[in-house]
């Protein structure tokens, strides 16, 4: 399965760590929104409205107690469906 086929309520990792950009309100540029291979769960899907044919994903990932963050706009490269193991 692949991100673009994913829904609204799915599971989704972080592909790599996510940062904010300076597009979070109140955040702070370069801080780490979600490190890699956190679980997610998709809250919405929508479009740039320059590039209609690219999907963007809000996404909101479980802090270290498994609490469900403010959700975070992510493109489908910064997500995963399954997660990386690690060794």
């Amino acid at each position: 399965m692949r991100v673009e086929d994913l829904d609204i309520g799915d599971i989704v990792y972080a592909a790599t760590a996510i940062t904010d950009d300076g597009s979070m309100p109140d955040g702070v540029e370069g801080e780490i929104l979600a490190e890699a291979g956190t679980r997610g769960v998709i809250a919405m899907i929508g479009h740039v409205e320059e590039q209609p044919e690219r999907n963007v994903f809000l996404v909101r990932f479980e802090d270290k107690e498994m609490n469900l963050g403010n959700p975070i706009g992510c493109w489908v490269e910064d997500l995963m469906v399954e997660p990386k193991l690690v060794n």
